[in-house]
């Protein structure tokens, strides 16, 4: 755990917080592109986990709850990555590879534990359609995995790559 250490905070924060936006920007308009409905109810998805399907009846407090849960999420993801990053060089071989690789992982980690440990109403990993499995993995890969990828790789690579 020391090597984290050496990765500046700054980084850290400022890489969950982007990654953060940028995943709840894409769920939001991928549901309401889909549906045609308010995104917020994205938001309301994530409060159900701790709150409930009550959560769906909440207003904009229990929304802005979701969106507190999604960063945390987003952060914890965030300081993982960073935490492997510091504790491997095979990381650093392939920006893009990493990107699938972690981002197919947070599906994965989402899928299989978040979410059936949560309140969450959620669908057996055997019922998911392919299709929405991948575009969610998409969405992971693009928003999530491949900017803190980069970020790693060429913010770290200048002078901060003393992590390892």
């Amino acid at each position: 755990m020391d090597t984290i250490k050496k990765i500046p905070l700054k980084i850290i924060l400022l890489s969950g917080l982007l990654v953060g936006t940028l995943d709840i920007i894409a769920a939001c308009t991928d549901f309401y592109i889909a549906t045609d409905k308010n995104p917020v109810v994205v938001l309301n998805y994530i409060a159900s986990g701790i709150i409930g399907k009550d959560a769906f009846a909440g207003g904009t407090g229990i929304a802005l709850l979701g969106l507190l849960f999604h960063y945390i999420i987003a952060f914890s993801f965030t300081f993982f990555f960073f935490w492997l990053y510091s504790k491997t060089s095979l990381l650093s071989k392939s920006r893009i590879v990493t990107a699938v690789v972690y981002g197919l992982f947070m599906w994965l980690v989402t899928t299989l534990i978040v979410v059936p440990l949560s309140n969450v109403p959620h669908t057996p990993l055997s019922d998911i359609k392919f299709s929405k499995a991948l575009k969610a993995i998409g969405i992971l890969v693009f928003m999530i995995g491949l900017p803190l990828s980069l970020i790693a790789y060429n913010g770290l690579k200048k002078g901060e790559k003393a992590i390892r």
